[in-house]
């Protein structure tokens, strides 16, 4: 059976770095399993935020890669403004931590750049895919954003060839975006950005969404949006001994923690059964792997807390999951505020390909205490609780040290790359 064609447009591709990436990348590996044989349209001097070069054993050797020369302004912002560097990867200082310059760069990518600065590659890539479609079968294109600019260059084919299947990935969404609110629009700008937003959940034969918030979201907004999570790849989890008691009860934190996602509550908990119960202080650690805040350590370091603390700073994704696999249970937060329960981070389903317990934070009925449930995979607590969290860690502690290790969880295997790849190509 002669393999379908699938055009990708993505403006992050290997050696990009970031979880942005991952998302395409991985679909492309596993898509040939599925009778899609994919061909990836990007561009050919990117302005990369993050470079990551592990990430290129994963691109299939035979992938057919057509490029076009892209122009940014970022250039240009940069000898304005060293710290634009930030814009890139979709961050920037709010608040008092902006200049004037800042403040100038973002009301100028606001409100001159919409969607984004990417927007320069819109028009040359439509004229040069109109032709290249026509030239070539091609079964589906997709447009992966953000950058959201990246949608405006399917709207455009979708205009010029109605014809062609078209699929609008959203990785984030656009104007429900933490940040969107920060970018100092004018009315004009803001009915802009909307606009086009809509005429691409309008036009577009399938939007895809990361979390199931996100995908009720589009669909009340007018698209056709099915949710497809991000995932894990078996290829990526170091497997260790499975079966070992670790020499103490481990609760591990992996990643980056800022103070607006810091479980004040669970510290409290922790720092009651430490003082509490003789056992758990004797048998206790609390493992950090990755950057946290100053502030955040300084006031483990005050409490009871302080001799059961391994901060073991900043290590590479290898070591990050071997750290996961030496747990037994793993922390992971989000910001308290209700407009965060779409959002699913990424390291979560390595949490889960892990196999180990999870205790997370967040608002209530979130997309990842749903994950949770599904999977039996840990347990979801507001930054409210504190007598509940205890008990939850408690009844943990008390199974380890029985040396039970049997893994209760179930359906993980939903959230295995090439499960999702699957899932993708029965909706193509």
């Amino acid at each position: 059976m002669e393999q379908k064609k699938i055009l990708i447009i993505t403006y992050y591709w290997p050696p990009a770095g970031g979880p942005g990436v991952q998302r395409w990348l991985k679909f492309a590996k596993y898509l040939p399993d599925f009778g899609w044989k994919p061909v990836i349209y990007t561009p050919e001097n990117p302005n990369y935020p993050l470079i990551d070069e592990t990430l290129m054993k994963d691109i299939p050797n035979d992938i057919e890669m057509v490029r076009t020369k892209i122009w940014e302004p970022y250039q240009l912002a940069e000898k304005l403004n060293k710290s634009n560097k930030k814009f890139k990867a979709g961050q920037f200082d709010v608040g008092e931590n902006q200049s004037w310059k800042s403040r100038l760069s973002i009301w100028v990518r606001g409100n001159f750049f919409i969607p984004d600065a990417r927007v320069f590659w819109v028009k040359p890539s439509i004229q040069f895919l109109e032709k290249y479609l026509k030239e070539n079968k091609i079964d589906a294109v997709v447009t992966s954003g953000p950058p959201h600019s990246l949608h405006l260059i399917g709207l455009g084919l979708k205009h010029k060839l109605p014809h062609i299947k078209w699929v609008a990935d959203f990785r984030d969404p656009w104007t429900e975006i933490s940040y969107y609110k920060h970018l100092k629009l004018t009315k004009s700008s803001d009915k802009k950005h909307r606009q086009l937003e809509s005429a691409v959940f309008k036009n577009a034969d399938i939007t895809l969404a990361t979390s199931y918030t996100d995908a009720e979201n589009f669909r009340k907004a007018g698209a056709n949006a099915v949710c497809i999570t991000n995932g894990f790849d078996e290829t990526d989890t170091h497997e260790t001994p499975k079966g070992q008691k670790s020499k103490t009860f481990t609760l591990s934190y992996i990643g980056v923690l800022e103070q607006l996602r810091n479980p004040e509550n669970l510290w409290k908990a922790l720092d009651e059964l430490v003082k509490e119960n003789i056992e758990f202080s004797k048998n206790f650690s609390l493992k950090l792997v990755g950057r946290i805040d100053d502030k955040i350590l300084a006031s483990l370091e005050n409490s009871s807390l302080k001799n059961h603390i391994l901060n073991l700073g900043y290590l590479s994704h290898g070591k990050a999951v071997e750290e996961m696999q030496n747990s037994d249970l793993l922390l992971i937060t989000n910001f308290p505020n209700e407009s965060s329960k779409g959002i699913i981070p990424g390291k979560i389903f390595e949490y889960l390909a892990s196999g180990k317990q999870i205790l997370s934070f967040g608002p209530d009925k979130a997309d990842v205490e749903k994950i949770l449930e599904d999977t039996r995979a840990g347990k979801h607590f507001s930054y409210t609780h504190s007598e509940t969290v205890k008990q939850f860690v408690l009844e943990k502690f008390e199974l380890w040290k029985s040396g039970d290790h049997s893994e209760n969880t179930q359906q993980i295997e939903q959230f295995s790359r090439k499960n999702l790849t699957q899932q993708l190509a029965e909706i193509l």
